[in-house]
């Protein structure tokens, strides 16, 4: 088990390795099955792993990981997606009320009207940067801070002592934070649902998602729900996202170096406008990110103008990768409209990789030149 004392840096090489073992390797391979041998008189009563679905030594390694990184007892998913809908779904019945982020990922707005809607939940859309309505009678607040793909930022404490006064539990997307960024349970929040597809894995190469609590009965519930409905990742993507958790320290610090550096550029840009960055001081989300959050993702956002023009830059660009995702160690940038997000149809979601900050200002910067 990591100590709460150590930096970022240590915790992520040494979260979830089993004691030390002469022989035997820091994070043991992944383990391939379905069966088990189960003991033919006691059955699965005589050993943890029975059946693959609920049973994995692998991924209970990487749950460890993820748990002791976010301070919560932490359940792995197929995907961030599998994540929020399962917790949804745990947690909400028909009659009950769920406050969700009218500016969020546009997949849980659209999960909670084509599904959550039809079966009986009322659903109410809140900017992430408020104004908030009254908690009163409402189930589950969902805040995703920042929030994907604007940036603006929720400050959790205060939702979170709202929602809690009016009786709702409080959920916090903390994709685009990771837990090194921010720890929503300390902040006040109930769970903590993310995508671990992004920057906390970082090598484009799984799909994973996970929730993280201190609540024991809703953390059973989610795993009653999670083992009913089979949305399990598998042995091999927990043992690379394992792996890949040992370098998140160094990958986020060169990552936010890169969005510094770009914000620098692009505010002296006329033709680039409504630029986001948390962690730029002329940003509206500053002053609640500087005093919450412990480090800024690289995420930044801005508008080109035109679908036109954001094809030119990205045509242009040597460094810069045309993709949906975010986070890993490869510079990418999306324009978000073409996957129906409600944004300008030049708005560009940017994701910062772990290139030098250098070549990745320069690379920019001919790039927006070439495309006019």
């Amino acid at each position: 088990m990591t100590s709460p004392h150590w930096g970022d840096g240590t915790r992520s090489v040494h979260a979830g390795l089993p004691d030390a073992v002469p022989g035997q390797p820091f994070l043991p391979g992944p383990v391939f099955a379905a069966p088990y041998h189960l003991d033919p008189s006691r059955g699965p009563s005589a050993a943890r792993d029975g059946y693959g679905r609920p049973d994995n030594p692998t991924r209970r390694l990487l749950e460890t990981a993820i748990g002791e990184l976010e301070g919560g007892d932490c359940l792995v998913f197929a995907s961030g997606q599998a994540a929020i809908t399962g917790l949804l779904l745990t947690v909400l019945r028909p009659g009950d009320t769920v406050a969700l982020p009218a500016d969020g990922y546009f997949s849980v707005r659209a999960f909670a009207t084509d599904t959550l809607e039809q079966l009986g939940v009322r659903v109410v859309l809140v900017p992430t940067a408020g104004p908030y309505p009254s908690f009163d009678g409402v189930r589950l607040v969902l805040l995703e801070t920042p929030a994907n793909p604007g940036l603006d930022v929720a400050d959790v404490r205060v939702v979170a002592a709202a929602a809690r006064a009016a009786g709702a539990l409080v959920a916090v997307d903390n994709t685009t934070a990771t837990p090194l960024g921010q720890r929503p349970l300390d902040l006040g929040a109930d769970v903590v649902v993310a995508s671990g597809t992004k920057a906390l894995t970082g090598h484009s190469d799984l799909l994973l998602g996970y929730l993280a609590t201190r609540d024991a009965g809703l953390r059973d519930a989610a795993t009653t729900w999670r083992n009913a409905t089979g949305g399990v990742p598998g042995a091999f993507d927990c043992w690379l996202a394992h792996r890949s958790l040992a370098t998140v320290d160094l990958r986020l610090a060169r990552q936010s170096a890169n969005a510094e550096a770009l914000v620098a550029l692009l505010a002296g840009r006329a033709d680039v406008t409504g630029l986001r960055w948390p962690g730029w001081p002329e940003d509206p989300a500053y002053p609640v990110a500087s005093a919450q959050m412990r480090r800024i993702p690289g995420v930044l956002s801005f508008d080109l103008g035109d679908a036109d023009r954001v094809a030119r830059f990205l045509d242009a660009s040597r460094l810069v990768a045309a993709a949906t995702s975010f986070g890993g160690v490869h510079t990418t940038a999306d324009r978000r409209a073409q996957w129906g997000d409600d944004t300008a149809p030049g708005f560009v979601r940017f994701s910062c990789g772990i290139e030098d900050s250098a070549d990745l200002v320069a690379d920019v910067a001919s790039a927006l030149d070439t495309a006019g």
